[in-house]
């Protein structure tokens, strides 16, 4: 990201300003005047016209790791037909808002739950496009309680993980283990900015600014390379596009899918 602060200074500000309450002045705002309005320098992330891309819809709160050193992935067969990965990190309070009540949302949603940012799922994409349910061999294995139990952390709902395995995990080339340790690996190669790691009320925020709180907290991670979508006026997703090798790389399609509004509720952790 370009501009005359540094991932550390940018950081501080927007840790201070994603603690402000909710009828405070605008998250932007303030870190235009804590940054002397110099903020205004950065370049923009882009207004383009921004198509939709697909209607998808108790993380332990780690300290932030090293850039980019995860555990070797598992490889794609040669026959695994995509061309990267989108993480998709679901804000679980927004999901629960509108899917609380469901009977299959009670793991992720019952009382007590205290999700921020959980794994809504690991999607092989197209540089246009993508595909799903690829084998259905595989689309109707269950996912073993030893891996429902060994993700819960980070992907609270076994429902969830059959529905991932089957729509995106059986696109992957690569084993039902395989594809949740990929998962795993994908999720641990990216670090939650200490601001949104345990929001305490809600929040009015500009999504832009989340989007560039990411990239602070992940050097390497270009501004094309993710997009904050935004449902009912909520913060929804942050996607952020891998390459095989589960390193950071550009993606047009989806960076055009970020919320085109620029400003939306973030809910607490619940």
């Amino acid at each position: 990201m370009t501009g005359c602060f540094s991932a550390s200074a940018i950081l501080l500000v927007l840790t201070c300003a994603f603690t402000s309450p909710v009828n405070a002045q605008p998250l932007n705002e303030k870190l235009l005047q804590g940054m002397g309005n110099d903020l205004r320098k950065l370049s923009p992330l882009g207004n383009q016209e921004r198509p939709a891309l697909r209607p998808e819809n108790k993380i332990p709160q780690r300290a932030p790791v090293k850039p980019q050193n995860t555990p070797a992935p598992s490889v794609p067969s040669a026959n695994a037909n995509f061309d990267f990965y989108v993480l998709s990190l679901s804000w679980s309070p927004s999901y629960c808002a509108d899917n609380g009540n469901r009977a299959n949302a009670r793991q992720q949603c019952g009382t007590g739950r205290s999700y921020g940012f959980i794994v809504h799922g690991l999607w092989p994409q197209y540089d246009r496009g993508f595909p799903e349910s690829c084998d259905h061999r595989q689309a109707n294995d269950l996912v073993p309680r030893d891996l429902v139990s060994e993700l819960s952390d980070i992907m609270p709902s076994a429902g969830l993980m059959r529905h991932e395995w089957r729509k995106h995990g059986t696109c992957a080339g690569i084993s039902q283990r395989d594809y949740f340790s990929t998962v795993q690996n994908a999720y641990q190669a990216v670090t939650v900015p200490p601001a949104l790691r345990n929001v305490t009320s809600p929040r009015t925020v500009d999504p832009q600014l989340i989007e560039k709180a990411f990239i602070a907290a992940n050097p390497g991670l270009p501004a094309d390379a993710i997009a904050v979508t935004c449902n009912r006026r909520r913060i929804q997703e942050v996607r952020i596009c891998m390459d095989k090798g589960l390193k950071f790389r550009s993606c047009g399609e989806v960076d055009r899918n970020s919320c085109r509004s620029r400003s939306v509720t973030l809910l607490p952790n619940r």
